[in-house]
């Protein structure tokens, strides 16, 4: 029996390398696998090379798996490239993918010849169990929450879930594992040197959309005051950092919760950035806004989803319609801007919603034209990605493509890394579109964009986008969105920042 464990933990690249921020989740895994063993991270952000870079790894030996975090959209194929690699290299070296895809799409995972186990959900006790058992000389990992692995025969076996895991809050995030650690400090329009860090986890709210409920089933914690204080306390003085990307599925939850957070924050005053929900924001007392604005909160990406009461009911989103144009301009007066995300196209009413969404979305920048807007397509997972508390308890819409035939989800990771569903799991295209209404969904974007460029863009000089805005002024008033010809020759020149494609 190995009494210490070493596993290489694996980010496929997906991003560029100065868009690269703190790999959350893998460094929340390596500290947890190091109370019992020992761990190396590979990040394909700044390697560049993931497939060069994990093998060279291995080469070393001494690695009883490998752990690779895979998303769905752009980060599937070299996901694929590097467990194909590792597969071809090494045959018998066990590969555990974790993360949101095989979390919605375990079947999908498993069904890979380079996949030999999943993790659904948290990974921070599955992965060491797994690191045991797999030392054993039974290797039984039937008993492992969870977990869903491969028999003998091919067959796929999912264990239990595991209850969620409500963190240790004396872990310590190895950053040194990352060489030098300032590598990932990024300048944004929050400062010089913006650090991404998550706070809290999961979120309580089971909207049908959402990758996050269907991970953590309405499940949320928030961190313990002692570790953010810790964290903030290394992040300013150690890294020197000077403003804060929090990475947390819902930061604003419970208010008497919150305030001894916020209370830490406001003593470093670190500008940031956050989600938020427009329900939780409006119920805050004005002595807690005292705090935000004092902890120089910049803005708070809110889910607007829809205009629609009917459409929010339908996704479980738990907000009205009212309630975006109320935090609009509450927002409007305590400073902090408001980006606040669309999703257009829903298979039913297809084109009156997307419509009433544009009216909308003008009210919300009379009202605060500081606004920013995020207009995505809306993307609902399959029945059998939610999480299991709610499947089946709702019927859902049944999804159908362009010709009315139902929608086919892949079954291999390969398919998932076909442009098409790539730009669905993105939120940037569905099956159910006719090319008149995606155009004219991009050309809204556009004339929107140039209208209003995000103050997020650091890279456009200030002249451009004031020039741009002028240009998209006149169709802006006059609602003429299509075929925005001059903005698209303009944009190839200026190439304007997409928050909804590069965030922060």
């Amino acid at each position: 029996m190995n009494p210490s464990p070493n596993t290489l933990l694996v980010n496929p690249t997906i991003t560029s390398r100065a868009s690269a921020r703190f790999p959350l989740s893998l460094l929340n895994l390596a500290a947890s696998l190091d109370k019992r063993g020992s761990s190396t991270i590979v990040d394909g952000n700044i390697e560049r090379d993931t497939v060069e870079a994990t093998l060279r790894q291995l080469e070393g030996g001494g690695f009883d798996a490998v752990g690779i975090s895979v998303m769905g959209g752009p980060q599937m194929a070299p996901s694929i490239a590097v467990s194909t690699a590792i597969r071809e290299r090494y045959p018998s070296l066990p590969i555990v993918w974790g993360g949101y895809f095989p979390t919605l799409y375990t079947d999908t995972a498993l069904g890979a010849p380079y996949v030999d186990y999943a993790i659904r959900g948290q990974g921070e006790d599955t992965l060491p169990d797994l690191l045991a058992a797999l030392a054993r000389p039974d290797r039984d990992v039937s008993r492992i929450g969870g977990l869903s692995w491969k028999q003998a025969d091919g067959g796929i076996v999912h264990n239990p879930n595991r209850k969620f895991t409500h963190e240790d809050p004396g872990i310590v995030l190895p950053y040194d594992k990352l060489g030098d650690p300032r590598r990932y400090l990024a300048r944004t329009f929050l400062g010089q040197r913006t650090a991404a860090h998550q706070a809290a986890i999961g979120c309580r709210f089971r909207c049908t959309f959402c990758g996050v409920a269907a991970m953590f089933g309405g499940t949320t914690k928030l961190p313990a005051v002692a570790r953010l204080e810790r964290d903030l306390k290394y992040l300013k003085y150690e890294l020197g950092a000077d403003s804060i990307q929090y990475f947390d599925h819902n930061f604003f939850d419970r208010e008497e919760e919150m305030i001894p957070l916020l209370e830490v924050m406001a003593r470093y005053e670190l500008p940031w950035w956050c989600y938020a929900r427009s329900d939780a924001l409006l119920n805050m007392s004005e002595s807690t806004w005292k705090l935000v604005r004092k902890s120089r909160l910049r803005m708070a990406y809110i889910g607007a989803e829809s205009p629609s009461g009917a459409m929010l009911k339908e996704i479980r989103k738990g907000t009205r319609p009212d309630q975006t144009l109320e935090v609009a301009e509450l927002c409007r007066r305590h400073g902090v801007i408001p980006e606040l995300s669309f999703m257009v196209a829903p298979p039913e009413n297809t084109v009156e919603e997307t419509e009433h969404t544009f009216e909308f979305i003008r009210e919300l920048k009379k009202i605060n034209p500081a606004s920013e807007i995020i207009v995505y397509i809306y993307t609902p997972l399959p029945e059998g990605s939610k999480h299991e508390k709610d499947r089946g308890k709702r019927a859902s819409t049944p999804l159908l493509d362009l010709h009315g035939e139902p929608v086919v989800f892949p079954a291999t990771p390969e398919e998932w890394t076909q442009k098409r569903w790539v730009d669905y799991a993105c939120h940037a295209d569905a099956p159910w579109l006719t090319d008149d209404l995606r155009r004219h969904i991009q050309d809204f974007v556009t004339v929107l964009r140039c209208k209003f460029p995000t103050v997020q863009d650091m890279r456009s000089p200030p002249w451009a986008k004031r020039g741009l805005s002028a240009m998209a002024s006149w169709r802006y008033r006059r609602r003429r969105y299509d075929k925005p010809w001059e903005l698209n020759l303009a944009n190839r020149l200026v190439r304007l920042r997409l928050p909804q494609v590069s965030g922060l």
